[in-house]
């Protein structure tokens, strides 16, 4: 039954993740948003990710009480949006505060997960997420008529997912045990670590935000793009159902061959553009570099810290935050031929940074 439930649970919040990234934008445009004004409201919510963390390093704490507002707010929000989407700033506020409900809601269902499933069934429920996230990109891409559909689908998905995690709180071990460490959390004790989960992040802002231009503009139709998009999600699918045997072995060696194999993707997209059967295979990668990656990452930062619930906060924090927001400028303003070049070799500098970790 916990198994479902937190199936669930990833299934419907990336569901919503869905709707909020790939659809989101296009409802914006439809209704009148500039593209500077998307810009900025789309680089908010990282940004918060990255800033809300810091909060729980002193005097607030990550339980159930703030963890049950959280999910009230979350669903106020996006009710909200309703009312809120044809005003920029408030639309802002709005946005801003989901950015932070965001930082908070996957963290705690983490460790549940990692406490109960450990490192052998987590891939095979964290799957479910990205089942989600695929779906609702074939189905909305199919239905979405109007803008304001978008916002229907993504309310729905917003409170089923809240509903999900009213129901995995009593399984919440940290409620019942003390432990004297759990306020001490350092980033610095392991900087080489949070460096190159930021740099690795950052590696991908040419492909989240540019990939399907990149690929236009080599002559590939939106349709195939599509299906590029779609076989690399499939190939992350896999490699979550079959990972538990290779996240038995040392953790950071798993992390420090995603990271180099990764730079190997970007740099194949930078030689071979326009060549198919190349971005195919770079797209089959995606099973190394986000599936096995963001798996032996959230395992191996789960063993480094006593105070796990903020280690992924913090996870989520400086690498999909910060390292998102970031990663997204400079593939602005480095867009063109050589894009991939500079995100393989930002990989490889998140590489080079753990090269001293043992």
């Amino acid at each position: 039954m916990l198994f479902f439930k937190l199936s669930a649970f990833y299934f419907f919040y990336f569901s919503a993740v869905g709707v909020y990234i790939i659809f989101l934008p296009k409802v914006l445009n439809d209704i009148g948003y500039s593209t500077v004004d998307i810009g900025i409201i789309f680089a908010l919510a990282p940004l918060m990710r990255f800033l809300t963390p810091f909060l729980f390093l002193k005097h607030i704490k990550l339980d159930q009480k703030i963890f049950k507002s959280t999910l009230l707010l979350a669903v106020l929000s996006a009710s909200t949006f309703y009312l809120t989407i044809d005003n920029f700033y408030i639309f802002l506020l709005n946005n801003a505060i989901l950015g932070i409900c965001l930082s908070l809601i996957l963290p705690y269902i983490e460790i549940i997960s990692l406490n109960h499933l450990g490192g052998d069934r987590y891939g095979k429920s964290r799957l479910y997420g990205s089942i989600g996230f695929m779906l609702i990109a074939l189905l909305l891409g199919k239905y979405l008529s109007e803008p304001y559909i978008a916002l229907h689908y993504y309310l729905g998905a917003t409170i089923i997912t809240a509903i999900f995690s009213i129901l995995l709180i009593k399984y919440d071990e940290a409620e019942h045990k003390s432990n004297p460490d759990d306020d001490k959390f350092s980033i610095f004790k392991y900087l080489p670590f949070w460096i190159s989960l930021f740099l690795m992040q950052v590696s991908f802002g040419g492909f989240y935000n540019f990939f399907t231009i990149y690929e236009t503009a080599q002559g590939i139709s939106l349709e195939v793009i599509s299906y590029l998009w779609t076989f690399g999600v499939l190939c992350e699918i896999i490699m979550l159902y079959f990972q538990a045997p290779l996240l038995k072995k040392n953790l950071l060696n798993i992390i420090k061959f995603s990271i180099l194999i990764t730079a190997f993707r970007w740099l194949l997209l930078y030689l071979f553009p326009d060549n198919l059967y190349i971005s195919y295979f770079s797209q089959s990668i995606h099973a190394v570099s986000f599936g096995l990656y963001h798996s032996a990452v959230i395992i191996y930062l789960y063993s480094l810290y006593s105070n796990k619930k903020l280690a992924q906060q913090f996870m989520l924090g400086v690498a999909y935050g910060l390292g998102g927001f970031v990663g997204a400028l400079i593939a602005g303003y480095t867009y063109g031929e050589y894009l991939f070049l500079f995100s393989s070799i930002i990989a490889l500098f998140a590489f080079i940074s753990l090269s001293k970790l043992k």
